[in-house]
């Protein structure tokens, strides 16, 4: 059986790249840059992989991960983002992802991921607690999360000047460690 790996990014370049990466490895390639392209390209094409940004255009990454689950049979997916956060992740494992990474990963990582199917437990826990910076971001992507992307809700129950949050939004996630 022939691996068919969707990949919805809304980076075009780095599409393309990861594109001929997991096309060198064995995989057959579709590509698609925000929800609704997910929905059309894996309707046609059946991915048994994908791998989804979570942040896209209009809607959330998240959104095409529960999509993508909900098929039969549902692919393995990974979420691969750029604004990683605890809530994210969780979300996108409780949806259907099978694992979560922080860009940048490079193409064995994304391939490692998408072909381990077991948990792993020997994996290292931080002996260092999270900074008050990346504790705000994770506080602020739970609110978010709460209500459903909408940032002038989010800013309201923060009580935060919704300038000030698009702000704070709009920056890279501070380190987890």
């Amino acid at each position: 059986m022939k691996l068919k790996l969707l990949i919805v990014e809304d980076d075009t370049d780095f599409a393309a790249v990861l594109s001929r990466a997991l096309g060198k490895r064995g995989f057959e390639v579709a590509m698609a840059h925000d929800a609704a392209e997910a929905q059309v390209v894996s309707d046609t094409f059946g991915p048994s992989h994908a791998v989804v940004d979570l942040k896209l255009p209009g809607e959330s990454g998240l959104k095409v991960v529960a999509m993508l689950a909900a098929r039969t049979p549902p692919p393995a997916i990974v979420v691969l983002t750029g604004y990683a956060s605890i809530v994210t992740a969780v979300e996108a494992v409780r949806l259907g992802a099978r694992h979560y990474l922080a860009k940048p990963a490079d193409a064995d990582e994304i391939l490692a991921a998408l072909m381990r199917d077991q948990p792993d437990a020997t994996l290292d826990v931080s002996p260092e607690p999270l900074t008050v910076a990346r504790l705000e971001w994770e506080h602020i992507q739970k609110v978010l999360n709460e209500h459903d992307g909408n940032i002038s809700a989010t800013a309201r129950a923060l009580k935060m000047h919704r300038r000030t949050l698009q702000r704070k939004l709009d920056k890279h996630p501070p380190k987890a460690d």
